[in-house]
């Protein structure tokens, strides 16, 4: 399957492809990292279904969505994972799982589990905002025109003033993407570090699939 590029993946997601019997229904966020997984491993018994990443802006939003989009490929497949963290969402996804019989990915978010979920948790970080490879990518998309900086650079203070880094999760070994990451961590006037994940969780729960 041939990815749509990631403006469509923010603003659209993908349909699956309809040839397998599990379906990941995943965040666009991570389609391409779940393609590359099943890819590698030669899950053709795996489809992959992504809700627009952009929700992520508005996570009261996702639930709604999940439950339409699982309501609309049930039927279609004998196991369907929930390719999200909590996401922002106080524990409704979990809650819809738990009403659905369902399996969502471990942890809070993503970072935890590209990291490893206990990994991420023994950190003390609350002064670092992370970017993942489709973050690093799409962070004008995500970050500058939602919070008005392309218009009112004036905010960043206030919005990033609590924050010491840029901590770049890299699922990737990409110079374009560790310059572009960096060059968001230049325009939060914040310190920058890389610090390379792989797939972490998502590798072995997708695998396990």
């Amino acid at each position: 399957m041939s990815l749509p590029d990631d403006h469509a993946l923010t603003e659209d997601g993908i349909a699956p492809n309809g040839r397998g019997r599990v379906l990941v229904l995943a965040c666009g966020a991570l389609a391409r990292e779940i393609t590359a997984l099943t890819r590698q491993t030669g899950l053709s018994h795996v489809d992959l279904a992504c809700l627009p990443a952009i929700l992520h802006n508005t996570p009261a939003r996702i639930v709604t969505a999940l439950r339409a989009a699982v309501e609309r490929h049930r039927e279609d497949y004998d196991t369907i994972l929930i390719g999200y963290g909590d996401c922002g969402t106080g524990g409704e996804i979990d809650a819809l799982c738990a009403e659905l019989g369902l399996d969502r990915l471990p942890g809070a978010h993503c970072y935890a589990f590209f990291e490893g979920v206990d990994a991420f948790a023994a950190r003390d970080e609350i002064d670092a905002f992370y970017l993942t490879d489709f973050l690093a990518r799409q962070f004008d998309a995500f970050v500058t025109r939602p919070l008005g900086l392309d218009r009112h650079p004036e905010l960043r203070d206030m919005y990033f003033g609590n924050y010491r880094k840029v901590v770049f999760m890299a699922q990737t070994d990409d110079a374009v993407l560790t310059e572009k990451a960096k060059a968001a961590a230049d325009a939060l006037g914040l310190g920058f570090e890389r610090r390379f994940t792989g797939y972490g969780d998502l590798e072995t729960t997708v695998t396990g699939l």
